[in-house]
């Protein structure tokens, strides 16, 4: 046997676990994008408890949660081997006992091959192949931050379309709102509703930290945020991860006659801030010399921890509170350009299909959708959150692991200056359309 794998069920870096119960229990769900505290209610719903497909002599398998395979307690000995069928390599072939499960490690889509045996008979008595084409598939992206959500989905379409299957999509109701009338070929759930299903195959979205490799086949640092998530559904080509927005409602009525400009500053962590403390104030200044409404579409107008408290700038239109999401996308689509941070209400002035002056000098730009009005200063430390050798703690609102408690705390936005945005306004071609007017 391989040094890859174990029969010893408590041992977690092999790819394949062999466990020794009647019937495989739920495997635990993984950590993702926001870290639960003791207490809080896990963050995905639930999946069947046993697999629900039959294979032969009462074997149950499917691919929920990875490859599932249980054997009856019925005092026969069978061979098991799985292969990835897409790299043809064997991943693990071995003898059971009577009433084990064969559970995968690795959680994210991995296209198996079962093949069984009867200990000791050359012929298999049953070979499967892993095909998602017209079956039950869902996916579980329940996590509660905007951002991720939005980037992720145009992958769950790609995902359904190229594998022809069924797409049973778990998200938060609010957020799956933006999503529903426009893809009536998905079916969306709340996460309260998994355990009504029971479906061949099943994947979890999320940015799973400390270098977990299971739920996802990269770490995400390396290779961005959104595109996580097409890794982990298995689209691999240039195209299958191209930057591309999900679909929107655009179709409302255009709220606010005057040249507008949309504003987000505030954020769920100090890194994330545009911590240059003249800078709103001067680019709020600026548009409003060249004739700009500037609206500021925040939940929060005051946002912080223990003694620093951000509060949006003065001068602004101020359209905070907690409003639906569609009330948001209704404002950003008719602005001439959105300036934000790398926060969930960029995401959502991407896929209006608005000109993002995105603020961020803690993610590197290939952690986010391509903009070419990116603003980040490469002469300060930047680039954390993507650093593999860096661990985001998410319960540490003034999270800077490089320069914390120094006078460099936060410089990496500290040092954009309000004239390296406007700048890059400039270069808008709404902006430039909108000056030559005047």
């Amino acid at each position: 046997m391989s040094e890859t794998f174990s029969i010893n069920p408590d041992w977690a870096a092999s790819d394949i676990r062999i466990n020794p119960a009647p019937a495989p229990a739920p495997a635990p769900a993984p950590q993702s994008s926001t870290p639960q505290p003791p207490k809080q209610e896990p963050v995905y719903g639930d999946i069947p408890a046993e697999p629900v497909l039959d294979a032969v002599d009462g074997i149950k398998f499917d691919f929920n949660n990875g490859v599932r395979v249980a054997f009856p307690n019925n005092n026969k000995i069978y061979h098991i081997t799985l292969t990835d069928i897409d790299t043809a390599t064997i991943l693990f072939s071995a003898d059971t006992t009577p009433g084990v499960s064969v559970t995968s490690v690795k959680k994210y889509y991995v296209r198996y091959r079962i093949t069984i045996h009867e200990k000791g008979v050359e012929k298999p008595i049953f070979e499967y192949d892993m095909d998602l084409k017209g079956k039950e598939v869902m996916v579980q992206l329940t996590c509660p931050t905007i951002g991720d959500a939005i980037g992720w989905f145009s992958y769950v379409e790609r995902f359904q379309k190229k594998n022809k299957c069924k797409v049973i999509c778990a998200m938060l109701p609010h957020i799956a709102d933006m999503f529903r009338k426009q893809y009536p070929e998905i079916t969306f759930i709340n996460k309260s509703d998994t355990a009504k299903y029971r479906p061949y195959a099943s994947y979890y979205m999320g940015l799973f930290f400390q270098g977990d490799v299971n739920y996802q086949p990269i770490d995400f640092r390396y290779i961005g945020l959104h595109r996580t998530a097409g890794y982990i559904l298995g689209l691999r080509s240039e195209e299958e991860l191209a930057d591309e927005p999900p679909r929107f409602d655009l179709s409302a009525k255009r709220k606010i006659k005057e040249p507008y400009v949309v504003i987000a500053c505030q954020s769920s962590s100090q890194a994330k801030y545009w911590n240059n403390p003249f800078g709103w104030d001067a680019v709020i200044h600026f548009l409003h010399e060249n004739g700009y409404k500037v609206v500021c579409v925040d939940k929060e107008r005051v946002h912080g921890a223990g003694m620093v408290w951000n509060h949006i700038p003065w001068g602004v239109e101020d359209d905070t509170g907690n409003k639906s999401l569609q009330e948001r996308i209704d404002v950003i689509k008719d602005a001439d350009f959105f300036i934000g941070l790398s926060s969930g209400l960029s995401w959502v002035a991407w896929a209006c299909r608005v000109p993002v002056v995105m603020i961020s000098g803690f993610t590197h730009p290939t952690n986010e959708f391509f903009t070419p009005y990116r603003v980040i200063n490469y002469h300060t430390c930047h680039s954390c959150w993507n650093d593999m050798r860096e661990n985001f703690d998410h319960y540490d609102f003034f999270w800077c692991p490089r320069q914390k408690g120094t006078d460099r705390q936060f410089e990496c936005t500290k040092l954009i200056s309000p004239e390296q945005v406007i700048s890059t306004i400039r270069q808008i071609p709404a902006f430039q359309k909108h000056t030559a007017k005047k």
